[in-house]
């Protein structure tokens, strides 16, 4: 497997994990797809080892978890240590996500739960002390994942 070539079976396999990584067993994409379950196995494997597939991540519902409050801070970073303060954001206690921008001033997009104010507060002199200047701050209603739906259609149909 090459750097970005997926065959077909691969990204039909991408499409179902990410429907529901931990609920979908390799037999049932494979009756899916018609093939074996040790082959969807070892491509699963393949794609892990490839770097493809990174992790399995929890669908986790803050609310209900206990943390209300769900908010996206937009930061600007200086273009040489943008790397470095992201990556040092996701060391603050209540940082969920950290995207880092290509372009434009608003180029760190950090995610963060907490209980209450007080929490966002903190993290965002946490934020700020780390050098990011916060340039805005969104509470976020819900946030939907959903499956790419590119991975069904071959290179040359999407």
């Amino acid at each position: 497997m090459k750097d970005g070539e997926l065959d077909d079976v691969d990204r039909h396999i991408l499409y179902y994990l990410q429907q529901d990584a931990r609920g979908t067993s390799s037999s049932e994409i494979a009756e899916k797809l018609d093939l074996s379950a040790s082959t969807v196995r070892t491509r699963i494997n393949k794609l892990e080892e490839s770097g493809i597939i990174r992790g399995y991540h929890l669908d986790i519902d803050y609310d209900l978890a206990g943390y209300p409050l769900y908010t996206k801070i937009i930061c600007t970073a200086p273009i040489p240590e943008r790397d470095e303060l992201a990556n040092a954001a996701r060391e603050i206690e209540g940082v969920t996500a950290v995207r880092e921008i290509m372009t434009g001033e608003r180029n760190v997009y950090v995610n963060t739960i907490g209980r209450d104010h007080d929490d966002l507060n903190r993290i965002s002199e946490e934020l700020d002390a780390l050098g990011l200047e916060i340039v805005d701050e969104q509470i976020i209603r819900d946030e939907y994942v959903c499956p790419y739906q590119g991975f069904l259609d071959g290179p040359d149909e999407a």
